[in-house]
């Protein structure tokens, strides 16, 4: 048996029938909009899709030359707890759209995801306060730009693995260290953890609190020829100096 292909009008007749109980006068296709519910001086228009697309949310933008009531109309997806379908809710809000749901059964159940109101950028941002402050420590921990935007095979030079190069580059050219001795030349309040966990297993312990670089830590260094240089000579310019 072949599986009914879904339609955008089947997404109508289950919301008309939702706002017609609630009092408003509901008519489909005018004036380009697919759904228009009228009450006293109150406009609703609602754009109906298959899915979700930037040019459902183009149509619900210019709606919004007519009212501030607009929402847009999908079939209900099969999956509402994931982290795509949380950034497609916070985009529509972020929009002041409103969006609906329709679980096209055999008996629609429409659902009111969000409705259309005035987005607080402050509150949102207040809620992502420490993703913002891990997001400025991160900055604050490189030296310069490794990383080329977009790149999504590479490997990304992060904060922690700039500052295991920078111990690494030490341990290569001042030979076998403490953590301590490492930290007062200055590679950093993590030097310690570091060490004990040896992520890149460039590190090796030789006695009770001091370090050298491993073999497999030499050899990769070589994979950074801008950092090794940049730290090389941040060393022998603080040689200088003493």
């Amino acid at each position: 048996m072949t599986e009914k292909k879904s339609k955008e009008a089947d997404l109508y007749h289950p919301i008309q029938k939702h706002f017609t109980k609630l009092g408003y006068k509901v008519n489909g296709e005018v004036k380009d909009c697919d759904l228009t519910a009228v009450k006293g001086e109150e406009l609703i228009i609602v754009e109906l899709k298959l899915s979700l697309t930037i040019d459902l949310l183009i149509q619900a933008a210019k709606r919004q030359r007519l009212t501030e009531l607009v929402y847009i109309a999908i079939p209900k997806p099969k999956r509402t707890r994931s982290r795509r379908w949380n950034d497609i809710c916070h985009l529509v809000k972020r929009l002041e759209v409103g969006l609906i749901t329709v679980a096209l059964t055999t008996r629609p159940k429409v659902e009111f995801v969000t409705h259309p109101k005035q987005f607080d950028r402050k509150k949102v941002m207040s809620y992502s306060k420490r993703k913002r402050i891990a997001l400025i420590k991160e900055i604050e921990g490189r030296s310069a730009d490794y990383n080329t935007g977009g790149s999504n095979k590479k490997k990304i030079m992060t904060a922690y693995k700039e500052s295991c190069i920078q111990i690494a580059c030490c341990l290569d050219v001042l030979g076998s260290m403490s953590p301590k001795a490492l930290k007062q030349i200055g590679t950093g309040d993590k030097t310690s953890s570091i060490l004990q966990k040896n992520y890149y297993k460039w590190f090796e312990r030789v006695q009770r609190g001091v370090y050298q670089i491993s073999e497999k830590g030499k050899k990769e260094l070589a994979d950074y020829p801008e950092l090794v240089q940049y730290y090389t000579e941040k060393l022998k310019g603080g040689k200088d100096r003493g």
